[in-house]
C-alpha cells in the first residue's frame, strides 16, 4: 500500500505542477471566478459549469475494509470526471475510473487481483435556481452508468442509473452547507437505494478550505450503509484546485479512506480579445 500511495500522490503532484505552469503561460483568457469542483467529497455541488469551459477533476484513493480476517484493499488510480459547459445553466458529465482490488485471508495475498475500468458515467447537471434569501441554490443531476465500457472484472449485467437534488447555503462569508437527496439503481441490484449527503464547509483563508461530511444510502431490502469524510481543498489558482482527503465508515463496510486529487478549469478554445 505504501508504494502505491507515494506514487500516486507524486504523480498527482507532478500533474498538479504542470497544470500551474500551462495556466500561467497560456495566452486564453480563463474564468475570472475561483472554480467550484464535485471533488473530493460525496456531495455533488448543485453549481454547473460556464459555457465554453470544461473542467476535469480527477484523482485517487485507497479504501480497505476487514472482516472475519479477510481484508479487502481498493486502490483506484483515477477518477476522473469531465464537466463540459453547454448551456448558463446545464452542464454534460463523462466520468471513468480505473480500479484494481485485492484480497487477503489470514495475512495471506491471494493471486487473483482484479483489475479495469469501471462502467462509464454519462449524464448532465441542470442548475434550477439560485439562492435568495432563505432559498437555497437548487440543482439536479443524472447519471447512466453504461454496463459495456466496463472491464470483464467490473462489467455488470444491467444499466445502472442514479439522480439526485443538490442543495447549497450559505450560512456566512465563511462557511456554508449542501446536501442532497436521490436515488440509485446500480450493480444489478434489483432494489432502489436512497441516498443522502449533508457537507459542511468553511474557508479557512482565500486558498485554503476544509470540509466535513455525512453520507450514506437506504437500500430497499438491506441494511443501511452510512459513512463519514473530511478533507482540505487548496486553490491554486481561480482555475486549479489541489484536495486531500480522510473518511471511514459509521456502519460496517469500509475501515478506512485516503483520497487525494487536482481539478482544473480550461476554455475550450482561445477566446477573443
Amino acid at each position: 500500500m505504501k508504494t502505491k500511495s507515494t506514487n500516486l500522490l507524486l504523480a498527482l503532484l507532478i500533474f498538479s505542477n504542470v497544470l500551474i505552469a500551462q495556466n500561467e503561460g497560456a495566452n486564453t483568457v480563463v474564468a475570472s471566478e475561483p472554480l467550484i469542483t464535485d471533488r473530493p467529497d460525496a456531495t455533488e455541488s448543485p453549481q454547473t459549469i460556464a459555457p465554453g469551459f470544461i473542467q476535469i477533476e480527477t484523482g485517487g484513493f485507497y479504501e480497505s475494509f476487514e472482516d472475519n480476517s479477510i481484508k479487502s484493499e481498493t486502490y483506484t488510480y483515477n477518477t476522473t470526471l469531465v464537466r463540459l459547459g453547454l448551456l448558463d445553466n446545464l452542464e454534460l458529465r463523462v466520468g471513468w475510473d480505473f480500479v484494481e482490488g485485492q484480497t487477503t485471508i489470514n495475512g495471506n495475498k491471494l493471486d487473483d487481483i482484479t483489475s479495469g475500468f469501471n462502467p462509464l458515467l454519462l449524464g448532465t447537471k441542470f442548475k434550477i435556481v439560485d439562492e435568495n434569501g432563505w432559498i437555497p441554490t437548487i440543482g439536479f443531476l443524472g447519471h447512466l452508468y453504461l454496463p459495456f465500457t466496463a472491464s470483464q472484472d467490473y462489467r455488470p449485467e444491467t444499466t445502472g442509473v442514479d439522480f439526485r437534488f443538490s442543495f447549497a447555503h450559505s450560512l456566512n462569508e465563511k462557511s456554508s452547507l449542501s446536501y442532497n437527496l436521490g436515488a440509485q439503481w446500480r450493480d444489478d441490484s434489483p432494489e432502489t437505494a436512497y441516498i443522502y449527503t449533508l457537507s459542511y464547509g468553511y474557508s479557512i483563508s482565500d486558498k485554503l478550505g476544509a470540509y466535513v461530511e455525512v453520507y450514506g444510502d437506504f437500500p430497499e431490502d438491506s441494511k443501511a450503509n452510512h459513512l463519514w469524510d473530511a478533507g482540505l481543498t487548496y486553490l491554486v489558482s481561480n482555475n486549479v484546485q489541489l484536495d486531500a482527503t480522510v473518511g471511514s465508515a459509521i456502519t460496517k463496510g469500509q475501515d478506512i479512506l485516503i483520497s487525494a486529487g487536482v481539478s482544473f478549469r480550461l476554455p475550450i478554445k482561445k477566446q477573443s480579445k
